[in-house]
């Protein structure tokens, strides 16, 4: 879309100012079933899934731009448009799916952040879980109160917790370069790769990071977006916002990949419990302390977006607004009673990444439909090129599940 000479000059002073939405939407992209899936994958199959992670990431890209757009055209968030747009049965449908990706969400966020007090304080997995729990919606009051700029701020700073963790971890672990590339050519080996790659998949491109960029943009750029020179300013920024956020993300994700593939390979570590203890023997006590506080800070601002997140998918859908200490409860409860039972948590963090992989497509084709009609966009209606790329992204995500589930069935 052409600018003006004089808007293209605002456009290139403003922009960096309007940074920061994308920042709490990739949160969702190094959450703790990133780091469960992803040091599963490289402790298991070495440098082999890498190009899961790095074909993830460009499609997040490209994912979380039209997400952001759908909500600048219109000033509406994405589970909005679907209540609007859709038929009944078929918005009704896509919130119930919506609402079990929230849960399995927030199941990850939990454990993980429990399993990195366990680490760190020797904290009880179920106390850790409860602790996490209450510091996730600390950080949602803190937003209600403070505003979204501030929040972007603490998730940003959490953010960067994780990125030093695994920057600083990659460069002692020595990683070989000839084979992290090697890694890049797609390829699998056999059905519990594909499960993986699934799984790494579903953590990577997560269902709730796309209905909630739409909301983050809109509570940000509210009152720019009233104008069509405002909608071009923050589409802009939003490009930069998410290209930004998203390598970021995917640099960490691989990280994670290439350091478990250098220094866990054969370890048998394949529980984020074990791959601390491993890094501590492999690599030294301060990688060690490093993941764990990474781990930490992921779990605590991957909780608090995932509930905001539940709270627009039911507020677009239902036009209702559940106060967030109830959210935070009812979200909460499936992960404490994971915690309870004893079950594995790393099991159950993998298992919730196969299970968001599935809910991926149920948010992507609504957004690919919706973006690339005049009648909802107006004059910010995809290029037919950008709906053909969709499509193909939509199309790959749907098949590797479907393909998923065929394998699962036979066994």
């Amino acid at each position: 879309m052409y600018a003006p000479a004089p808007l293209k000059r605002q456009l290139n002073r403003s922009g960096l100012l309007l940074l920061g939405p994308a920042f709490v939407a990739a949160v969702a992209y190094v959450d703790p079933g990133n780091f469960a899936t992803n040091i599963a994958a490289g402790t298991t199959y070495g440098y082999l899934l890498c190009w899961v992670v790095v074909g993830a990431n460009l499609m997040a890209v490209l994912i979380q731009y039209l997400a952001a757009k759908a909500s600048i055209a219109t000033g509406r968030t994405l589970p909005q448009l679907c209540r609007e747009q859709f038929k009944r049965s078929t918005s009704t449908g896509l919130w119930a799916q919506a609402e079990v990706v929230a849960i399995a969400t927030d199941l990850a966020e939990v454990v993980g952040g429990a399993i990195a007090l366990n680490l760190l304080f020797r904290i009880p997995l179920l106390l850790g879980g409860a602790v996490t729990g209450a510091v996730s919606f600390a950080l949602l009051m803190y937003q209600s109160k403070r505003g979204q700029r501030p929040f972007e701020a603490a998730i940003v700073g959490l953010l960067a917790v994780v990125l030093i963790g695994f920057v600083v971890s990659t460069v002692q672990s020595h990683p070989s370069g000839s084979a992290v590339i090697g890694g890049l050519v797609p390829r699998l080996d056999g059905t519990d790769s594909l499960v993986l790659a699934a799984g790494m998949l579903g953590a990577t491109v997560m269902p709730h990071a796309i209905w909630l960029h739409g909301a983050l943009v809109t509570e940000r750029h509210g009152k720019t977006l009233r104008s069509v020179v405002g909608k071009l300013q923050v589409l802009k920024a939003t490009r930069l916002d998410v290209g930004i956020a998203m390598a970021l993300a995917g640099a960490v994700n691989l990280a994670m990949v290439v350091v478990a593939a250098a220094a866990l390979r054969g370890t048998g570590a394949d529980t984020l419990d074990a791959a601390y203890h491993a890094f501590g023997d492999n690599l030294g006590r301060m990688p060690a302390l490093l993941f764990a506080l990474a781990l930490l800070a992921s779990g605590f601002a991957s909780s608090s977006v995932g509930t905001y997140a539940g709270s627009v998918i039911l507020d677009g859908f239902w036009r209702k607004h559940i106060p967030l200490a109830v959210r935070r409860s009812i979200t909460l409860l499936p992960a404490l009673v994971i915690l309870a039972l004893g079950i594995d948590p790393t099991r159950a963090l993998v298992v919730s990444q196969v299970v968001l992989s599935f809910g991926i497509p149920c948010a992507l084709w609504p957004l690919v439909r919706l973006t690339a009609s005049r009648r909802v966009m107006g004059e910010f209606v995809n290029r037919w090129q950008t709906t053909a790329a969709a499509c193909l992204v939509a199309a790959a995500i749907t098949t590797l599940n479907v393909v998923l589930i065929v394998l699962t069935l036979r066994g």
